[in-house]
């Protein structure tokens, strides 16, 4: 390994709350969001850190939500803890890279995810009913395949556990009908716009999630996108030109998944410890989708 990984956090403010990647922390108005290096998957936190994860997460956050400006507001005031107020700047050097000064907002309890491709919940989903989260689609596809259109397939933002897919009408009503509308079609064009970007760099974005707070604004209440931002915890991304053949590379979490599911984990605790190589591979598949999509290194 080349840097230490960075498990927890101990910031002179107050926690707000410890997920299972991120610490959150309050600073007046705003919250300070420090990516630790833990790893989760199937709802679990795994016992084995992967070193520099939590900082492709912010980084690769920080990238998008530049990107994505024209498109919806974001949450993100600050990435430089030196700019920041004496509490966090004083502690720059351990948070450089993985903390985000962050504007409060009141999330929206509903996953808003995008898919392009057939993977997941929504193969198996597919495999079982011909539909995902309500929506048929065509009969004859494959794990992996391109959808006609991408398809907004919401979620049920869950405290503990697993979400739950849900159809359009049961997120308007969870939401309102006009904000899951507008919802629908933020995450469509932010997916459209990644995709493409993604697809240029070698890059296939199969399916993401994205997260959705309101503030107030001037002119009242507002959407914006909080959370993160198209990272590979939080979308599935393959190598364009294996897809093209017919395989699946993955950069993002599923060598963790498959390595997992290959120990027979029932995907109840306790979560079995990473080995050696399979940190270093899931490492080295983050570095390399903040490579491609960002054409920068992370020193």
């Amino acid at each position: 390994m080349t840097e230490e990984a960075v498990t927890t956090t101990a910031l002179p403010l107050p926690l707000l709350s410890r997920g299972k990647v991120r610490d959150v922390y309050s600073i007046g108005e705003d919250l300070l969001i420090v990516a630790t290096d833990r790893i989760s998957a199937f709802d679990h936190i795994l016992p084995t850190p992967v070193p520099g994860k939590g900082r492709v997460l912010t980084m690769l956050s920080a990238f998008w939500f530049e990107q994505t400006e024209a498109i919806i507001p974001n949450h993100m005031v600050e990435m430089e803890p030196s700019r920041m107020p004496p509490e966090i700047s004083s502690h720059a050097r351990g948070l450089e890279g993985r903390c985000m000064l962050a504007r409060r907002a009141r999330r929206i309890d509903l996953e808003c995810v995008v898919r392009g491709y057939l993977a997941g919940s929504g193969w198996a989903e597919y495999g079982e009913s011909g539909s995902v989260c309500g929506i048929r689609l065509p009969r004859g596809l494959h794990k992996g395949s391109e959808l006609p259109e991408p398809i907004f397939t919401p979620a049920t933002k869950a405290s503990s556990g697993h979400d739950r897919n849900v159809a359009f009408d049961e997120a308007a009503l969870l939401v309102g009908g006009e904000a899951a509308e507008r919802l629908r079609r933020t995450a469509l064009a932010l997916y459209a716009h990644a995709r493409s970007h993604a697809l240029a760099r070698g890059l296939v974005l199969a399916d993401t999630k994205f997260e959705f707070g309101t503030v107030t604004g001037p002119g009242g209440e507002e959407i914006i996108l909080i959370d993160e931002a198209l990272t590979p915890d939080s979308s599935r991304y393959w190598d364009a030109g294996a897809h093209a053949r017919g395989e699946i590379v993955s950069f993002d979490k599923q060598h963790v998944r498959d390595y997992l599911n290959r120990t027979g984990w029932n995907h109840e605790p306790p979560a079995p410890p990473l080995p050696e190589e399979v940190v270093e591979a899931t490492r080295e598949r983050y570095l390399e989708t903040y490579r491609r999509l960002t054409g920068k290194e992370i020193a």
